[in-house]
């Protein structure tokens, strides 16, 4: 329960990252046809409201994100490749959080979906939390891997500063915390707000093994 309102905290918290002005779905039935479609996969209804006009970027009421965002919170693959194939589709398209579709996935742990997106020119990098940061957050060591051999900044800063290995370290994730070590992630930055390393984080969140981890390799490397 724990690591499931510290990760909600986290998408939460990229609110602070992005403010943007978002034209939301108008309440009618097509719109809401098509949400509830797309959380359901059922790709007949969005198929429907897209023939009869709906804009495939248009957004949701309760969080300002797309159908194509919505599709990776829901793993709604068939509507995936739907929406991709619409002329138009704003695969960079932002939340006001600042959340892609590319992040969704990554946070979802979909690597079939990173892929798709990968291979459809989703981009990697983005100023602000970036998919590295939800990938780490999840513990998803195969998306970050595919990140990171798509040129990912393995420190790459939140708006705040906070890198992945700092979130993966507060978070507990420690096969993400291994990886981003073996990977280069430096382990003696601060954040911009509390000034923390990410050993640091981890002690402050209870998690001592993560801290000893970073704090062993940080000595092995000093002596090389």
């Amino acid at each position: 329960m724990a690591t499931r309102i510290s990760t909600r905290r986290l998408l939460m918290a990229a609110a602070l990252s992005l403010a943007i002005p978002v034209a939301f779905a108008a309440d009618d039935e097509r719109a809401v046809s098509f949400f509830r479609a797309i959380q359901l996969d059922n790709v007949g209804p969005v198929k429907r409201a897209l023939s009869q006009g709906l804009d495939p970027n248009v957004r949701e009421p309760e969080r300002g994100e797309t159908g194509l965002i919505v599709a990776m919170r829901y793993d709604a693959m068939n509507t995936l490749d739907l929406l991709l194939a619409q002329p138009g589709i704003q695969i960079e398209a932002r939340a006001p959080n600042g959340n892609t579709a590319l992040m969704m996935a990554a946070f979802r742990q979909n690597k079939p979906a990173v892929l798709t997106l990968l291979g459809k020119g989703a981009a990697v990098n983005q100023s602000g939390w970036t998919a590295l940061h939800y990938a780490a957050a999840a513990n998803s060591t195969d998306i970050i891997k595919l990140l990171l051999e798509r040129h990912a900044t393995v420190d790459a800063p939140s708006p705040s500063g906070l890198t992945p290995l700092m979130l993966a370290a507060r978070e507990g994730q420690e096969a993400a915390v291994q990886l981003l070590l073996e990977r280069g992630a430096d382990a003696t930055l601060k954040d911009g707000a509390y000034h923390q390393t990410a050993a640091e984080f981890a002690t402050k969140a209870d998690k001592p093994w993560i801290a000893e981890t970073i704090r062993k390799h940080l000595a092995s490397a000093a002596k090389r």
